[in-house]
């Protein structure tokens, strides 16, 4: 973890963990509190997630598989000294920097409902690594970075791209969305290698109530990045209805398998939790798209527009 965390913060993390002390004056130095809290154990925990992404990027590396999957991953919001978002380590920014080892370009794809801010702050001022991220972007709302306008910074210029979207976006137009600005990435970064992270609070009965998705839309949009046949490093991430992140990880697990899966919900110890209905599928809500295609085709030409001129 120290290859990107500093000393500072791996020390005082684990000194911390060892008792759950949440007393600690130092820790708001450190981004841990409010929405981090300290519990016990936190650091081999966080360990554990770091540690299962590394060794899938070790074994795309190694040339073990082509598809390396971590769901317990995808903590995007920590930061080099810093705790943020319910994230205590970044192991996105921890499978890139191993990939990196071995491929000269990575592609960061980033589909949660949140800015992906801690790997794009990372990779702000390389042009070795691409960040791309489609989340919600509304004033308030978490991390509140993430609009059409950063870019990045330096020689990393133009290697983040953003999609800023708006509530109630359905399969069809952010899988359209989606495929336009990563045809446009591809041809312009032509990555070696991919980390995705496949966050699940995107989908409809989230308790974040913001997106409405389906895990159809979402296998659409990692199918794309599939067909490209390049080592990719797939991470999970927010999701707060686990019925509902549990259905989608499973649905996205079986399109890796090419592996068309049974609709009905196995009977196991939590199945009472996927009730009423108990089905693999997500029905998205009648809430209403306040995104506009008008609205997008601009923000994507804007962008698009920026890295080429």
């Amino acid at each position: 973890m120290a290859v990107f965390h500093t000393d500072s913060y791996l020390q005082h993390l684990h000194k911390i963990s060892q008792d759950g002390d949440n007393d600690d004056p130092q820790s708001g130095d450190f981004g841990l509190g409010y929405d981090c809290p300290v519990v016990e154990g936190i650091f081999d925990y966080a360990a554990a997630v770091g540690g299962a992404t590394l060794t899938a990027a070790q074994n795309l590396l190694d040339g073990k598989c082509d598809v390396a999957i971590n769901w317990a991953g995808g903590w995007h919001h920590a930061k080099k000294d810093e705790a943020s978002g319910f994230c205590y380590v970044n192991d996105a920014v921890l499978g890139i920097l191993k990939l990196r080892e071995k491929y000269e370009r990575v592609l960061y794809v980033d589909v949660d409902l949140h800015h992906g801010d801690g790997v794009e702050d990372a990779f702000s001022f390389t042009s070795k690594v691409m960040t791309v991220s489609l989340h919600k972007f509304s004033p308030g709302f978490f991390p509140g970075t993430g609009d059409v306008t950063d870019t990045g910074l330096g020689k990393g210029r133009w290697y983040a791209v953003n999609v800023p979207l708006e509530d109630g976006i359905r399969d069809d137009r952010y899988c359209q969305t989606f495929s336009s600005v990563m045809q446009e990435v591809k041809a312009l970064f032509n990555p070696e290698a991919v980390v995705m992270q496949l966050g699940a609070d995107t989908m409809a009965g989230d308790p974040m109530c913001s997106f409405n998705m389906t895990p159809i839309g979402v296998g659409k949009c990692l199918s794309y990045i599939l067909n490209w046949e390049l080592p990719t490093l797939l991470l999970g991430g927010g999701g707060y209805n686990l019925a509902n992140t549990a259905r989608c990880w499973t649905y996205l697990t079986g399109t890796v398998l090419g592996q068309t899966l049974s609709s009905e919900i196995p009977d196991h110890e939590y199945f009472t939790e996927y009730g009423p209905d108990y089905s693999l599928e997500i029905s998205p809500s009648c809430r209403p798209d306040r995104n506009e295609s008008q609205h997008l085709d601009l923000k994507r030409a804007a962008g698009m527009r920026m890295r080429t001129g």
